[in-house]
C-alpha cells in the first residue's frame, strides 16, 4: 500500500471516530452522510478552526461544547437563497396550490430549512395565493444558530436584492421589496409572514415525525446523505404525508432511485415535486 492510500484510509478512520463520538456525546448523527461530502466539510472545519488534523479536532469536540457548535455550523450550513430554482416555485403555484386551495387547513414542512431562505420564499407565495392564514409551516433544522437566524428574518440587503429577479421568475406578483423593510444594510422581513410559522429542532437522522402534512419541501438536503439516510428521510416523508400529499426536492434529488420510489409519483419531473401514492 503506498503512503497516498494509507492516509486515506486513516482519514477514513479519523472521519468515522469523530462522527461516532458526536453521536455518543451530542446526539447528532453524521454517520450516514455521504462520505465524500462529510469528508470535504470536516476538513474545511480542521483548517478554519486551526487544527493540524482531525483527531485533534475530535478531542477537542468532545471536552468543548464551543467547539462543537462551531464545527456543527460548518457541517450544516448549505447554500441558501430565496426562491431558488424559480422554476420549482412557478410549479408549486400551478400544480400543488390549486390541490392546498381544496383543504380548510394546510399543513407545510420545510425540513432543513437552515437560515430560513426558503421558508420566507413558500411564506410569499402562500400569502399572494391566499393560503397563508389558514397555513402552518414546520420550519426545521438541526443546526440551532441557523434557526435563530431563520427566526429573526433578518437578512443582509444586498443579498436579497438579488432575489427580485427569481421572485418575478416564479410567478410573484408584486415586487419582492413590499415584503421587507430596508434599514442599515439589512432587510428585515415582515413579521407576519412568520406569524405562522414555527421554527423547531428536528434531525431527519434520528426524529420521527410529528405532524401530518400536506406539502413537504426538502431541497438540497439529500445529497449531503448515503442511501441508507436518503431511505430514511424519505420514509419520514412518507409517513408524514396526508393522503396524495406533495413532496418537493432539489434539482439535484430524486426519489426515483430510493428504495421507497413505488411509494411516490412524479407530478413535475422536472422541478422534482412528486406525490404520495
Amino acid at each position: 500500500m503506498d503512503s497516498a492510500s494509507a492516509h486515506g484510509d486513516d482519514l477514513e478512520i479519523e472521519l468515522r471516530l469523530l462522527v461516532e463520538a458526536i453521536y455518543l456525546k451530542y446526539s447528532h448523527d453524521f454517520r450516514d452522510y455521504a462520505l465524500a461530502s462529510l469528508r470535504r466539510r470536516v476538513l474545511h472545519a480542521v483548517a478554519q478552526l486551526n487544527f493540524a488534523t482531525v483527531s485533534a479536532l475530535q478531542e477537542r469536540v468532545l471536552h468543548d461544547p464551543h467547539t462543537f457548535s462551531r464545527l456543527l455550523q460548518i457541517l450544516t450550513i448549505p447554500v441558501s437563497e430565496m426562491f431558488r430554482d424559480p422554476g420549482y416555485f412557478l410549479a408549486l403555484r400551478q400544480h400543488v396550490v390549486p390541490v392546498l386551495r381544496t383543504y380548510p387547513s394546510i399543513k407545510v414542512w420545510v425540513a432543513g430549512c437552515s437560515t430560513g431562505e426558503e421558508v420566507y420564499s413558500l411564506a410569499i407565495l402562500l400569502r399572494e395565493e391566499g393560503l397563508l392564514e389558514r397555513s402552518i409551516v414546520y420550519a426545521t433544522d438541526i443546526n440551532p444558530l441557523s434557526l435563530e437566524r431563520a427566526r429573526t428574518g433578518i437578512y443582509p440587503l444586498a443579498q436579497v436584492a438579488g432575489y427580485a429577479a427569481s421572485y418575478q421568475a416564479a410567478g410573484g406578483r408584486r415586487a419582492l421589496p413590499d415584503y421587507y423593510t430596508a434599514a442599515y444594510g439589512g432587510a428585515r422581513f415582515d413579521r407576519s409572514l412568520r406569524e405562522n410559522v414555527i421554527f423547531a429542532d428536528h434531525s431527519l437522522a434520528t426524529d420521527s415525525v410529528f405532524s401530518e402534512t400536506h406539502l413537504i419541501s426538502c431541497r438540497n438536503v439529500l445529497i449531503y446523505f448515503n442511501k441508507k439516510l436518503q431511505d430514511r428521510a424519505f420514509g419520514l416523508f412518507h409517513d408524514s404525508l396526508c393522503r396524495r400529499g406533495f413532496l418537493g426536492l432539489g434539482s439535484k434529488e430524486t426519489v426515483d432511485f430510493s428504495s421507497r420510489a413505488k411509494d411516490f409519483e412524479a407530478l413535475v419531473r422536472s422541478e422534482r415535486i412528486f406525490r404520495k401514492r
